[in-house]
Parts: C-alpha cells; sequence; structure tokens
C-alpha cells in the first residue's frame, strides 16, 4: 500500500488554485474535465515532491498529490469542512511563509508562535498546516504575541 493523494471539494476552482498554486507554491500535475459527470479533478503537487511524483507512476498512479475536485453544478454547503481534517506542509522558514501568506490575505488560523507549526484556512476553509523543516526556529514577533483567528 502506499499514499496516493488527498482529495478536496471546492467552490470555487479558480480561488482554490490561486490559494494553492499562487500563495502555497504547489504545482497542477494533472486536470481532467468530465463533461458527463460535469466535474473538474485537478491534481497537485508541492515543489518538493515533483520528481517524487515523475518516479512514484512507474509503480501505477502518481503520487503524492492534492486532488481538487470541483462540481460543475454543485451547490452543496461543505461548511468548515472539518471533517476532512487537514493538509501538511513542511516548510524552509515558517515565520517567512506565514508573513507571505499574510500579505496575500490568507487567514493565519493559528500563528507560527513556537517557531514549528502554524495553521492557515483555504478559501473553502480547509486547514492546511505548516510545519517548520528541522527543529523549531527561535521565537519572532509578531507571531509569538499573535493570537488564534477562529478554528483550525
Amino acid at each position: 500500500m502506499r499514499y496516493l493523494h488527498t482529495m478536496l471539494r471546492v467552490r470555487n476552482l479558480e480561488a482554490a488554485l490561486d490559494f494553492y498554486c499562487g500563495k502555497l507554491g504547489l504545482t497542477e500535475i494533472s486536470r481532467r474535465d468530465d463533461d458527463k459527470g460535469r466535474f473538474t479533478l485537478v491534481f497537485l503537487a508541492a515543489p518538493g515532491d515533483r520528481a517524487v511524483v515523475g518516479a512514484s507512476q512507474a509503480h501505477g498512479r502518481p503520487a503524492p498529490l492534492v486532488e481538487l475536485t470541483y462540481n460543475w453544478d454543485g451547490d452543496e454547503d461543505y461548511g468548515e469542512a472539518r471533517y476532512f481534517g487537514h493538509l501538511a506542509f513542511e516548510v524552509d522558514d515558517i515565520y517567512a511563509t506565514c508573513a507571505r501568506l499574510q500579505a496575500a490575505g490568507v487567514t493565519i488560523n493559528r500563528p507560527p508562535r513556537d517557531g514549528q507549526m502554524a495553521f492557515v484556512r483555504s478559501p473553502d476553509r480547509h486547514s492546511v498546516e505548516l510545519l517548520q523543516k528541522g527543529e523549531p526556529l527561535p521565537r519572532q514577533e509578531p507571531w509569538a504575541s499573535m493570537p488564534n483567528t477562529g478554528h483550525w
């Protein structure tokens, strides 16, 4: 058994792609539009996983990926999507990543007060955990004093 992907339903495909690709930095690997089923599937990979995704195809399906599912006619309310849990990505500098995301208008639900973990929110209210690569960074303001926003 091996991990393949995590599927997330999204309400607005363009807003989701702006968040996951434009702001988080994931790359679109493939896309499938299904006219009969009236949905689009978009598969994304983290920059550091592109080679792994390519190599994984020798064993079958590509992995590890995030699958965004957009239902063309869907008006289903996915709510807070807390039933899902969260995605997690390792980052080189958690403070720089959170500062860049915050400047781009992304909600930081749990700031990186400890220099090692933060949670941000996608446009579809999915929680995305960011973890510092290696050891935690030294505590740093304004993050160390910043309160939580909402929940994750």
